[in-house]
């Protein structure tokens, strides 16, 4: 499995606090069988200019020095697009040696130029990944399908489907639709895990479905290729109690 959205970068974001912290984690992947991990800390597009890429280079340096072998681990960005025309084109800016740049909108102000600003990104070369759409209020099913129209990949996190009604109901339709590439954990040093959701997966839609999502189109998207379709998933209520299981540990 890959990871492609995560807060382990220890003590820059509200993530990991520590590198003590982050390597139980990291062995609980590495363990559960997530092979490559890409640390996304957050950042501003406002600021994208004055990254500290350097600096966030030697802490993951430290990190690989303490954390197993595996996953391997990839240094990125989660990007706020706080203002509009940012450019995102510097390399290091990216997910890992990629062209793909992760990129958010705030949850409560989604912008009606939405669209129109990751074509933008898209046509100046790197691939806008949209991290948790089901989370940004408005949001709907609609938009999710036009981003992928203008070039976005579209991730959702493993919890999505047990957020508030709104959000689940985003999420489950951008599932039934087929209108999600990858998802990834957007892990905080807390229980979400990539784990739970290919269990979840392959309980709920099939070894297909699950290694799509989880996997190959992850794998695709760091090689620079393009996406693969993934079907429909309609999972039935009673799954939402077997995906908090997993996620939560609890009954």
């Amino acid at each position: 499995m890959i990871d492609i959205h995560t807060h382990l970068l220890p003590g820059v974001d509200d993530g990991s606090p520590s590198i003590e912290a982050s390597v139980p984690v990291l062995e609980r992947f590495g363990q559960g069988g997530v092979e490559v991990l890409v640390c996304t800390p957050h950042l501003d597009a406002s600021r994208a200019a004055s990254a500290p890429y350097e600096r966030n280079r030697e802490i993951l340096a430290g990190l690989v020095a303490a954390a197993p072998s595996v996953p391997k681990l990839l240094l990125g960005w989660e990007i706020m697009l706080d203002v509009p025309g940012a450019n995102l084109t510097d390399p290091r800016l990216r997910l890992g040696d990629s062209n793909a740049v992760l990129v958010e909108f705030g949850r409560t102000s989604l912008p009606p130029s939405a669209a129109d600003e990751l074509f933008r990104l898209r046509t100046s070369g790197v691939v806008p990944v949209i991290a948790h759409p089901e989370r940004y209020w408005g949001c709907t099913v609609d938009h999710v399908r036009e981003w992928r129209r203008v070039g976005a990949v579209v991730q959702m996190d493993v919890s999505a489907m047990l957020g508030s009604k709104r959000m689940s109901s985003v999420a489950a339709g951008m599932l039934a639709e087929g209108l999600v590439d990858l998802i990834a954990s957007d892990t905080h040093v807390d229980r979400r895990s990539l784990m739970a959701g290919r269990q979840w997966l392959e309980e709920a839609g099939g070894n297909e479905i699950a290694t799509l999502l989880t996997k190959e189109n992850a794998r695709r998207l760091l090689a620079g290729d393009d996406m693969i379709p993934v079907p429909p998933l309609r999972p039935n209520r009673g799954m939402l109690h077997r995906l908090r299981e997993l996620v939560f540990g609890r009954s």
